[in-house]
């Protein structure tokens, strides 16, 4: 398992770097200085937000891939694309931006299965082989499960912590999710090296 979420993740930071324009430039120093949940993360957590599933954070740029629910006007959950990612551009004064075709198609998009009963089987395009599952918890919210090391979490954010490497093939350290335990409610960090 761990062998498979390090090449989700390598993937996930070859894409994420060649696809930002932003690579080039460095975490401003406040930045670094921010209230920090994660260990080796120099970026702040993401405010809640009541669409937000979860958000992909990595080294060496602060732009954040946000991925949130699909809802249409009347608060329904678009069943054909239940998930809906998008930019949060840091380096571009914290703008919003939708991702390009490319980004969706080849490197930050999902897929999203149905398996019935308001359940959703969603796949990032870049590594299909990494389930996720969209569903309601048991506050009757939707959210993402995944299960790392044989246990299940409600998966809040991803951060991937790169250190050199090449252009298409960064160094990796680490991955680390953080999520929440479905059971017990309480916050769980698991990081895994590549």
């Amino acid at each position: 398992m761990k062998n498979i979420l390090s090449t989700i993740f390598c993937v996930l930071a070859m894409v994420i770097a060649t696809a930002t324009t932003a690579l080039a430039h460095k975490i401003p120093a406040d930045t670094v200085k921010n209230l920090n949940a994660l260990p080796g993360n120099p970026y702040q957590a993401i405010p809640a937000n009541v669409e937000r599933l979860f958000y992909v954070q990595r080294t060496p740029n602060a732009n954040t891939i946000i991925y949130e629910l699909n809802i249409d006007s009347d608060g329904k959950l678009n069943e054909d694309e239940p998930v809906h990612p998008y930019w949060i551009r840091y380096h571009d004064k914290g703008e919003k931006a939708d991702l390009s075709f490319i980004q969706r198609k080849f490197a930050y998009g999902v897929n999203a299965k149905p398996l019935g009963n308001g359940k959703f089987d969603i796949r990032f395009v870049s590594y299909k082989k990494f389930p996720l599952t969209l569903m309601k918890g048991s506050d009757g919210k939707y959210h993402i499960f995944a299960t790392i090391s044989q246990h299940q979490l409600i998966v809040n954010r991803i951060f991937l912590r790169i250190e050199g490497g090449s252009f298409w093939v960064p160094n990796v350290r680490f991955v680390e999710f953080k999520g929440t335990d479905p059971v017990t409610g309480k916050e769980v960090t698991e990081r895994f090296k590549p």
